[in-house]
């Protein structure tokens, strides 16, 4: 079998190359063994601006203008929807808090993102003595429904092999790589945190973040927008709401602890006070790095090889930008960012 690519992963990043080469009339086959899930776990927000700083997430405009239409052309293509709008309310703690944020709506780069009223009016369930301010153009985008149905769509016209990548049978050629039964000219490895077992990319530095998540169900909250407080708080619908996160940077297994339950229990008596019940509790390994850049490039001396990795928490806005980066780079060699290129920690 002969194909233009091998991609190893299909969360986000795998996924986001996937689609590239089919608009660009590229063949490939992927190779996934469901071993990393922080991309089927992650809340999936769109937010151009980090709240915790009142400052605009790096390149927010460039990627928005790539990844909501990725989105929407997704929805189309595998007739779902994905993509769910809404505003962002954050809770002030502070006088403080509400002086920084009218700092923040005189930022030109933030200006389309923030409304500059502050409301000061009482939310039932919400915890919030000093007002909200409003974040316009977020939403979600349900990652693990969207993974599903792309990873059904690929196994329905053969584009994908549920198996374990074996590094071991990787041949590295002079026209490409040979695999198994399968011949490419590139392979892309998409794999997350697993990438610090891969031998040819090991040394890239890339942390893992454990990040856990409790689906609550609260009947008298009523709320139809993402709470962000010292957590976050998402409508999913039929009184469901996904709260999170956790970052854990010891344990590196991905499995829900009592301990993450207990700490997202406890932050949230700070947001919420009517009575909820948990329901579900998930956790997933974030793929990160200490300039909290995505990895992105070729091997310095295998130039068949190439990386797609370290998306972080962002995952859902920087992976159609990232993948697009990568591909030009690859088939039109174009200069990638310098910000992403793995040059930067050679």
């Amino acid at each position: 079998m002969k194909v233009d690519y091998i991609i190893v992963g299909l969360g986000l990043a795998g996924l986001a190359f996937s689609e590239k080469l089919e608009k660009e009339n590229k063949s490939f086959l992927v190779f996934e063994n469901n071993s990393q899930n922080s991309s089927l776990v992650a809340g999936g927000i769109c937010n151009p601006v980090i709240l915790k700083r009142f400052t605009p997430v790096w390149k927010a405009k460039e990627q928005l203008a790539i990844s909501l239409p990725f989105y929407d052309q997704l929805e189309k293509k595998l007739q779902i929807q994905i993509d769910q709008k809404f505003l962002t309310r954050k809770v002030f703690k502070s006088k403080k808090d509400q002086n920084n944020w009218f700092v923040a709506c005189d930022n030109p780069l933030l200006s389309d993102y923030l409304n500059t009223t502050i409301y000061h009016e009482k939310i039932k369930g919400i915890i919030g003595d000093f007002g909200f301010g409003e974040v316009i153009n977020t939403g979600r985008i349900n990652t693990s429904r969207l993974i599903e149905c792309y990873r059904n769509y690929l196994s329905n016209n053969g584009l994908i092999r549920f198996q374990r990548f074996d590094y071991n049978q990787l041949e590295i050629t002079k026209k490409g790589v040979v695999y198994s039964d399968v011949e490419a000219e590139k392979i892309v490895f998409c794999e997350g945190f697993g990438v610090k077992k891969n031998p040819f990319f090991r040394n890239v530095p890339l942390k893992e973040a454990k990040g856990e998540l409790i689906t609550i169900h609260a009947p008298d909250l009523k709320i139809d927008f993402l709470v962000k407080s010292t957590l976050f708080v998402l409508p999913l619908g039929e009184d469901l709401y996904k709260v999170g996160a956790t970052f854990n940077w010891e344990d590196k297994t991905s499995k829900p602890t009592k301990e993450g339950r207990k700490e997202l229990v406890e932050k949230l008596k700070r947001v919420i006070d009517v009575p909820y019940k948990i329901v579900d509790q998930e956790a997933g390994i974030r793929p990160t790095v200490k300039d909290r850049r995505p990895l992105v490039g070729v091997h310095p001396e295998y130039k068949q090889l190439a990386i797609l990795n370290g998306l972080g928490t962002r995952g859902v806005m920087i992976a159609p930008w990232a993948a697009n980066q990568l591909y030009e780079h690859i088939a039109l060699e174009k200069e990638l960012d310098s910000e992403i290129d793995i040059k930067r920690f050679s």
